[in-house]
C-alpha cells in the first residue's frame, strides 16, 4: 500500500522581550535556577499579573509578515493542568480568540519549486518553568525563571507532506522571526521549540489518520530525524494489524526513536476559561500602522530584490537571503568590490567555510565585509588571481594583516601580468617538456584539450602561481598551435 505522510507542526518562539509577559521579571538565559521569578511567576496569592505591551507589539509585526488577520479584541484564558513546574495549577494562554488568525508561509522546496503552507493562528501565551532531573539523586529540581517568559505558539495546517517539507517551514519560520527582531531563534537554549504532529493515510484518502505530536524537538536535524522515524512506526504498525493511538511521544536521539509519553489531551480536558485576572486585549487601527511602518524588509522581498537588482540565480538569492545577518553582510561586501556575483560566490563559498570548520557564529567572523570586498577588487583589478586570493583570504582569517593589499605586498603575492615575464616562463615549460608539445600537435582536439590542462597548470607551478591565469590560457594556445 502507498502511504502519504501528514505533518502540522506548532512552533514556540520565545520572544526577545526584556521581560517577562506578565512580570517585570528578567528573560535572561542562564541565570542561576529560581533567581529570575517573582511573586507573580510563582503564582502567590493575591498577586495580580500586567500585560507586557511589547510582546503584543511582536506578535502583531509576526501577524502582519504572514499576512494573516490580526485579532483587533483577543482574550487570554487558563488553561488548566497540574505539572510541578506551574506552581499556579494553570497556564496563562490564548484560545478562542488569538491575537493572530489566518496566514501562510512560503517555503522553497529542495527542487527549487515554491510550496504555500497555511498557517492557523499564532497566539500569546507564557512558559512554564523546567525540571531539573541530572543534579539530583532520586529527585528532581524545579528551577521557575523561565516560568513567565512571553512565547508566541505559531500553529500550522496540516499542509506538509513529508520531514524535508517540515525543516524547510521550520526553517522559513526561524528565519523570519530573527528578520523581524522578535526571537533570536537559538533552539539550543529553546528559545525556538517545535511540536511535530504526526499522522499517515493511505494515498487518495481524505481522511486523516490518528496523529501522535511528538514533542519539544530542538533542532533542525532531529525534527527530520523524528518524523522519518515516527513514519515509518505508524506504517508498520498500521501494516502488521495495529492501530495509531492518539498520543504525546518524545524523541531519544541517541536513540534515534519516538517513544510514548503520555496520552494527548484535547482541548476539553484543560477545562479553558477567560482569565479573570486579564482584561481582553483591543488592536487599534493606530496601533497596526504604527507596527506596519516598522517592518523590515522580509525574507521573500529580500530574495526577489536579490534576483532583480544584483542578477543573482534564485539559488543563491535564496542562500543569501535565509538569515538577515548573512543578507546584510552580503550587501555590504557587493557594496565595496561592485561585483554581486564575486561577493556572492566568496560569501557562500569560502567565508561559509570558514565559519563551519570553525563552528563559528557570522557576528564573529575573523573576515570583515570590508575586508572582503577590498580583496574581491584586488580579483577585479588583476592584483592577484583567485588562487592567491585563497590565500589571502586565509591570511585575512589567520590575522595576518589588516587588508588585503598589506597581506599582498607582505607576502610578495602580486599577480605577474607583464606579458614578456610570462612568455619567458611558458618558453622554459615547453623547452622543459618538449616530447609533449610534440604530442600535443600531432593530436586531435579532444586529446589536445585534456593535454593543454598539463601545459597550464606547469607554468602556474613555474611562476609560483603568480601568473595571470587569463595571459597563461591565450599566450600558451599561440605558443602551442604556432
Amino acid at each position: 500500500m502507498q502511504w502519504e505522510t501528514v505533518i502540522g507542526l506548532e512552533i514556540h518562539a520565545q520572544l526577545a522581550t526584556r521581560s517577562k509577559i506578565f512580570s517585570g521579571s528578567a528573560t535572561t538565559f542562564g541565570a542561576e535556577p529560581n533567581t529570575q521569578a517573582s511573586l507573580i511567576d510563582l503564582g502567590m496569592p493575591g498577586t495580580l499579573p500586567v500585560l507586557n505591551e511589547e510582546a503584543v507589539r511582536m506578535a502583531v509585526k509576526f501577524g502582519l509578515a504572514i499576512e494573516a488577520e490580526i485579532g483587533h479584541t483577543n482574550v487570554f484564558a487558563r488553561k488548566n493542568y497540574f505539572y510541578p513546574d506551574l506552581p499556579k495549577g494553570y497556564q496563562t494562554s490564548q484560545m478562542d480568540k488569538p491575537i493572530v488568525g489566518k496566514g501562510f508561509l512560503d517555503i522553497t522546496q529542495e527542487d527549487g519549486t515554491v510550496k504555500r503552507i497555511g498557517i492557523t493562528r499564532a497566539h500569546l501565551e507564557e512558559d512554564a518553568g523546567k525540571s531539573l532531573h541530572e543534579d539530583f539523586h532520586g529527585m528532581s529540581g524545579i528551577d521557575l525563571n523561565r516560568a513567565g517568559t512571553p512565547l508566541l505558539e505559531i500553529v500550522s495546517e496540516p499542509d506538509i507532506r513529508s520531514a524535508k517539507e517540515a525543516v524547510a517551514y521550520v526553517k522559513a519560520i526561524h528565519a523570519l522571526v530573527r528578520y523581524l527582531g522578535i526571537c533570536d531563534g537559538n533552539m539550543a537554549e529553546g528559545s525556538l521549540r517545535c511540536d511535530c504532529n504526526v499522522s499517515v493515510r493511505p494515498k487518495g484518502q481524505e481522511a486523516f489518520g490518528t496523529r501522535a505530536e511528538i514533542k519539544n524537538v530542538n533542532s533542525f536535524r532531529f525534527i527530520e530525524r523524528a518524523i522519518n522515524h515516527e513514519v515509518q512506526r505508524q506504517i508498520e504498525l498500521i501494516e502488521d494489524g495495529g492501530k495509531v493511538v492518539q498520543e504525546t511521544r518524545l524523541y531519544d536521539p541517541n536513540k534515534d526513536e519516538t517513544r510514548s509519553m503520555r496520552s494527548k489531551e484535547e482541548a476539553n480536558d484543560y477545562r479553558y476559561f477567560p482569565c479573570p485576572d486579564l482584561l481582553p486585549v483591543v488592536i487599534e487601527p493606530g496601533f497596526l500602522d504604527e507596527v506596519r511602518a516598522g517592518l523590515p524588509e522580509l525574507p521573500g522581498e529580500k530574495r526577489a530584490r536579490f534576483e532583480r537588482e544584483h542578477g543573482l540565480s534564485a539559488y543563491d538569492a535564496n542562500v543569501l537571503s535565509a538569515s538577515r545577518e548573512l543578507a546584510d553582510y552580503f550587501e555590504q561586501v557587493q557594496q565595496v568590490c561592485g561585483d554581486a556575483k564575486l561577493a556572492a560566490n566568496w560569501v557562500m563559498g569560502e567565508l561559509s567555510s570558514l565559519l563551519n570548520k570553525d563552528n563559528l557564529e557570522l557576528d564573529r567572523s575573523p573576515v570583515s565585509a570590508a575586508q572582503l570586498g577590498r580583496m574581491i577588487l584586488r580579483i577585479k583589478d588583476n592584483t592577484i588571481s583567485g588562487k592567491i586570493a585563497k590565500m589571502v583570504f586565509e591570511a585575512l582569517a589567520a590575522g595576518e594583516g589588516d587588508s588585503a593589499d598589506a597581506i599582498i605586498e607582505q607576502k610578495g603575492l602580486k599577480q605577474v601580468t607583464d606579458s614578456g615575464a610570462i612568455e619567458a616562463v611558458l618558453d622554459e615549460v615547453l623547452a622543459a617538456n618538449a616530447a609533449q608539445v610534440e604530442q600535443y600537435r600531432a593530436s586531435d582536439e579532444a586529446k589536445r584539450a585534456k593535454m593543454f590542462g598539463f601545459f597550464v597548470g606547469q607554468a602556474m607551478k613555474a611562476s609560483k602561481g603568480k601568473a595571470n591565469p587569463g595571459q597563461v590560457n591565450e599566450l600558451l594556445k599561440k605558443k602551442l598551435e604556432g
